[in-house]
C-alpha cells in the first residue's frame, strides 16, 4: 500500500509575495514619498503571505498528513526478542525402596534460551509471527545439546476483517480528513483574496471619490468668486452670493466626508494585510490602477458546472459522502462471522553440536506444521447490525445535505450573474448620465451669462455633474466586485488571480 508522504505543496507565491512588498517599501523609501503605489495583485500576495488565519489553516493539513503517515506504522513489523539463562541445581539422596537401596546423584542444570522474533500485519488482515527459537542446555551427567525451532505462524481473515478492518478504516477516514480540511484551507485563501480585492476596489472608488468632491469644490468656489465680482460690479443680487457660499460650504463638507472614508478604506486594507499599523502609519496605500469595466457575460450553465466541481463546501460534502461509504463498508463486514484461515510451519532440530543443529534445521528432515480454519460466529450481533443501519441513515442525511449545497452554490452564482448584467448597464448608464450632467453644466453657464437662468440653477447642475461622476466610480467599483464575487462562489477566484494552490 503507498503512502502519501509529503504533507504538503502549497503556496508557490509565497516568495514573489515577499518580494513583491519588499518592492513596495523600497520604492516609497527610495522615493522619500509618504505614497505607496500598489496594484491589486501585489496587495493579494502580501496578504496571503502575512494572514494569522491562513497560516493557522495552513498547519492542519499537515498534521492530518502526520496522522495518516502515523496509521501507517501498523504495517511496519515488530522485532522482538528475549534472552534468558536458567540454573537448577538439584540436591542427590539415597532412597530404600523395598529392600534396595537407590542412591540418587545431585543435578545441574544450565540453560541459554534466545528467542528471536518478527510479528506484524499486512493490507490484507493477514497477521504474522515468525520466530527462532534457540535452546542450549547442559544438565550434569548427559552432554550439551542444542535445540532449535524455527517458525511461522499464519492468520488470515476471509470474511469479517478481510477487505476492510480497523487500520484500513482509519487509514481512508483521515485520508478524507485531510482531503476536509485541505479545502477548509482552500477556502480561507479564496475569501482573503475577495476581501482583499473587493476592499482593493471600494479604496480605489474612495480615491477617486475624493478628487470628485474635490473637482466638485473648486467648482463651487470659483462660482462664489465670480459672484463677489458680480455683486461688486451690481450685476447680482447679494443673495446669490449667499446661494453660492451655502454651496461652497456644503461641499467642503462632502470632501472632508471623502477624506474620512478615504483614511477608513486605506485602514480596511492595511489591517486585511495583517501588518501592524505602525509599519505603515507613515505610509499611504495609493492604488496604482483605475477603475475599469472590462465587459464580461458568463454562462450559467457553464458557471454552475464550474461552481459545482470546485467550490469548496461542494468538495467536502462529496468527501463526507466517501467517508460514509467506508464507514458502511466496515460495519457492514462486522455482520459477517469470523473465519480465519490459520496455519503454522517449523523445522526441529537437537544436535550436540551448534552448527549440526544449523544442518539439520537447513535439512528439514523433522518438520512440523499446522493449517486449518476457526470460525467464531456473535451470537445476535446486534451492535454490528444497528451500526450499519445508523450509517446508511446517515448517508441518506449527507445526500441531502448535498443537494442543499448544490441549491445553495447555484443560487448564489446565478444571482451573481444577475448582479453583473445589471452593474454592467449601470455604468454604461451612469457613464451617460455623467457626460449629460458635463453637457448640461456647459448648457447652463452659456445660458447663465445670457440672463437666461438664474445662479441657483447653474449650482444645481454643479451638484447634478459632481453626483454622476460619484456614481460612475461607484458603479465601475460594484461591477468589479462582483466580478470578483461570482468568481469566489464559483470557486475560480484562484485560477482568476492566478494564484497556484497545489496540495499533494
Amino acid at each position: 500500500m503507498n503512502r502519501t508522504h509529503p504533507p504538503l505543496r502549497i503556496l508557490s507565491f509565497a516568495a514573489c509575495a515577499v518580494l513583491s512588498w519588499q518592492s513596495v517599501v523600497a520604492y516609497a523609501q527610495i522615493s522619500h514619498s509618504e505614497e505607496i503605489r500598489v496594484t491589486a495583485d501585489e496587495l493579494v500576495h502580501i496578504a496571503l503571505t502575512n494572514n494569522l488565519d491562513i497560516r493557522i489553516s495552513r498547519l492542519q493539513p499537515q498534521v492530518d498528513q502526520f496522522a495518516i503517515n502515523g496509521l501507517y506504522g501498523a504495517y511496519e513489523p515488530t522485532f522482538s526478542m528475549s534472552a534468558t539463562h536458567v540454573y537448577n541445581s538439584q540436591p542427590g539422596g539415597i532412597f530404600e525402596e523395598g529392600g534396595a537401596v537407590i542412591t540418587s546423584p545431585s543435578t545441574v542444570y544450565r540453560s541459554d534460551n534466545y528467542n528471536p522474533g518478527i510479528s506484524g500485519l499486512l493490507p490484507t488482515g493477514l497477521t504474522f509471527n515468525l520466530t527462532g527459537p534457540l535452546l542450549d542446555q547442559n544438565v550434569s551427567g548427559f552432554p550439551r545439546t542444542y535445540q532449535a525451532n524455527p517458525g511461522i505462524t499464519l492468520d488470515q481473515p476471509l470474511l469479517k476483517n478481510f477487505w476492510i478492518d480497523g487500520t484500513r478504516y482509519q487509514i481512508a477516514v483521515a485520508k478524507n480528513t485531510l482531503k476536509t480540511d485541505q479545502q477548509t484551507f482552500r477556502l480561507q485563501v479564496m475569501n482573503v483574496i475577495f476581501n482583499v480585492k473587493a476592499a482593493y476596489y471600494r479604496l480605489t472608488f474612495a480615491q477617486e471619490d475624493l478628487k470628485v468632491q474635490q473637482e466638485g469644490l473648486a467648482l463651487k468656489q470659483q462660482t462664489v468668486s465670480d459672484d463677489k465680482q458680480k455683486v461688486q460690479l451690481g450685476s447680482m443680487r447679494p443673495l446669490d452670493e449667499r446661494q453660492a457660499e451655502s454651496q461652497a460650504a456644503t461641499a467642503q463638507s462632502l470632501v472632508q466626508t471623502a477624506v474620512l472614508t478615504l483614511a477608513q478604506q486605506e485602514n480596511t486594507v492595511k489591517m486585511l494585510l495583517a501588518r501592524n499599523l505602525g509599519q505603515l502609519d507613515n505610509f499611504n496605500l495609493v492604488p496604482a490602477e483605475q477603475l475599469i469595466a472590462v465587459p464580461e457575460h458568463p454562462q450559467q450553465q457553464e458557471r454552475w458546472r464550474i461552481g459545482l466541481d470546485q467550490r469548496p463546501e461542494m468538495i467536502q460534502a462529496k468527501v463526507k459522502i466517501q467517508s460514509q461509504h467506508v464507514a458502511i463498508k466496515y460495519d457492514f463486514n462486522q455482520l459477517f462471522p469470523q473465519l480465519d484461515l490459520v496455519g503454522s510451519y517449523g523445522r526441529n532440530a537437537t544436535e550436540l553440536t551448534f552448527d549440526s543443529t544449523l544442518n539439520t534445521i537447513q535439512q528439514g528432515t523433522h518438520p512440523d506444521y499446522t493449517y486449518g480454519v476457526v470460525l467464531s460466529v456473535p451470537l445476535g450481533n446486534s451492535k454490528a447490525r444497528y451500526n450499519y443501519k445508523a450509517d446508511r441513515a446517515n448517508l441518506q442525511s449527507l445526500f441531502l445535505q448535498a443537494k442543499k449545497q448544490e441549491w445553495s452554490i447555484v443560487t448564489a452564482i446565478d444571482n451573481d450573474i444577475k448582479v453583473i448584467e445589471a452593474d454592467l448597464l449601470k455604468v454604461d448608464y451612469t457613464r451617460q448620465a455623467r457626460i449629460y450632467a458635463e453637457e448640461a453644466l456647459q448648457a447652463g453657464q452659456a445660458e447663465l451669462k445670457l440672463g437666461n437662468i438664474v445662479q441657483f440653477q447653474v449650482l444645481q447642475y454643479q451638484d447634478d455633474l459632481t453626483s454622476a461622476r460619484s456614481a460612475e466610480i461607484s458603479a465601475l467599483s460594484d461591477y468589479n466586485t462582483a466580478i470578483e464575487q461570482l468568481a469566489l462562489d464559483d470557486g475560480s477566484i484562484l485560477e482568476r488571480n492566478h494564484i497556484d494552490l497545489q496540495f499533494r
